[in-house]
């Protein structure tokens, strides 16, 4: 119970965020580009940590808890961190905005999400969720000059604020009529069968919104658009991946475990976020113009389709599908969408980042291989075969299916092949549509470069080796449902 190695790669990271800060503050802003490149680092060490030792157990009381599913997590949120931070190296190198203080916010809201995934206590959750909070406020403000970056920063702390405030509400609830905050205390007082006290189910209630908000489903949704839009691109690739990912998998443990023995009570609450999320991300994606705002709306129906593994979560059977698909859908999407910020990162419109759809008009006669990434990585978050995207959603929805589930993985269907006319639009206009700018300039950043290259792969060839990253999908849905 208090094996504290266990929890050795968050030590590792909080020593090394600490160090990077005093490393930054005395060497002034000419660090940043040191700081970053150290952040890398000490994202790969705690990522090899996770791997040298894949140890079951809990920590510090009870309240941290490493398991299989947990170390797929992270290590998903490492490389989404990691990936982020490359595509940040424009705002690291830039003598107008660089900061070394950056790629250190990077760190800690990491930080944060690997506690929130091995939280086994709703004080643990609560603590990591903060100290992700905390780090991605200052990130999404982080342009001072900025009037829209300020003001994005301001409407995601106002709402994030009120949002953290239902959710402390729910679990106050949970814990005055329950009595414990662990994990384990909450499953066994919940496992007679009986129907869960209505004082609980409120707290439940409260907890699964606040819980929502974090990850942008509807109708907890409104502060997704404007934020994207408004934070520095490479702070909205960053909070499209790595904090959702985290808020997804704090949720799911969260109903699988403590709360899998009422189950009958939360899954219909899952089923409307998912059905409201499918819904009007799939139709609201149709009219925008602002490609961040496209893919806040992208990130909606995807959460959308996400949250239908988890319905088709089933207490006492060894059927794991649900959640194993949520988790290769996460892996998958995690290619695509950084993908799509990489690409538009890579353009230069005057020394202006690109940021209208029609920007990007006639991209594959200026920049052909530039066009073909985009293309890849807009099918595979189409979930158009044989592309990777397809592989989550099919397994997702297949999931669905499989627990009788039929009306809602058909709404799920419907909802992909909607978002896939906006993801269509893109391509048509990149390919169809004759160029407006021809002083539009491809960067020279290798770190940016590199991931163009590396997500374009792997959406493509995914389909050659996917038996290793389902087998470890599927490994990591057991260590949660089974144990």
């Amino acid at each position: 119970m208090n094996n504290i190695a266990l929890a050795l790669p968050e030590m590792f990271l909080a020593v090394a965020g600490m160090l990077l800060l005093l490393f930054g503050a005395v060497r002034g802003e000419k660090s940043a580009p040191s700081v970053a490149m150290l952040t890398a680092v000490a994202f790969a060490i705690t990522g090899g940590l996770i791997l040298y030792d894949p140890a079951d157990g809990l920590a510090f009381g009870g309240m941290f808890i490493t398991d299989g599913f947990a170390r797929f997590v992270k290590l998903l949120l490492l490389l989404a961190s990691g990936l982020a931070l490359a595509l940040s190296s424009d705002v690291v190198r830039r003598a107008s905005h660089a900061r070394a203080e950056y790629p250190v916010l990077v760190l800690f809201a990491t930080l944060g999400m690997m506690l929130m995934v091995s939280a086994h206590d709703l004080i643990a959750l609560y603590v990591g969720l903060e100290l992700q909070n905390l780090a991605l406020y200052v990130l999404v403000a982080f342009r001072r000059e900025s009037v829209r970056s300020s003001e994005a920063g301001l409407k995601y702390f106002t709402l994030g604020a009120l949002s953290s405030c239902v959710l402390l509400f729910g679990l106050s609830l949970v814990y005055g009529f329950a009595g414990t905050t662990g994990y384990t205390a909450l499953a066994a007082q919940l496992a007679s069968g009986e129907a869960i006290p209505s004082g609980l189910a409120v707290g439940l209630a409260f907890t699964l919104a606040g819980l929502a908000f974090k990850i942008a489903a509807v109708p907890f949704h409104m502060w997704a658009p404007d934020v994207y839009e408004g934070a520095p691109t490479p702070v909205t690739a960053f909070l499209t991946t790595a904090p959702k990912f985290a808020a997804l998998a704090l949720v799911v443990r969260l109903m699988v475990q403590p709360f899998g023995n009422v189950a009958d009570f939360w899954q219909p609450l899952v089923v409307f976020l998912a059905v409201a999320s499918m819904l009007l991300g799939g139709f609201a994606g149709l009219v925008q113009t602002n490609i961040k705002r496209l893919m806040a709306y992208s990130g909606i129906v995807n959460i959308g389709t996400l949250l239908v593994g988890l319905v088709a979560f089933q207490k006492g059977t060894a059927d794991v599908s649900g959640i194993e698909g949520l988790l290769l859908y996460l892996a998958l999407y995690l290619f695509g969408v950084i993908g799509v910020f990489a690409v538009i990162l890579s353009l230069r419109e005057k020394g202006a980042e690109v940021e209208k759809i029609s920007d990007l008009a006639g991209l594959s006669k200026t920049h052909p291989p530039l066009a073909a990434a985009m293309g890849a990585c807009l099918f595979s978050l189409a979930g158009i075969p044989p592309l990777a995207g397809f592989f989550g959603k099919y397994m997702v929805l297949l999931a669905a299916v499989k627990t009788d589930m039929t009306a809602l993985a058909l709404l799920g269907v419907i909802a992909s092949v909607v978002a896939a006319g906006y993801y269509l639009r893109i391509v048509k206009i990149m390919y169809f549509d004759q160029p407006l700018h021809i002083s539009l300039e491809a960067t020279t950043e290798k770190p940016t470069r590199f991931v163009v290259v590396l997500t374009a792969l792997v959406v493509t060839f995914f389909i050659l080796i996917p038996a290793p990253l389902m087998e470890a999908a599927r490994q990591a849905a057991e260590s949660l449902v089974l144990s």
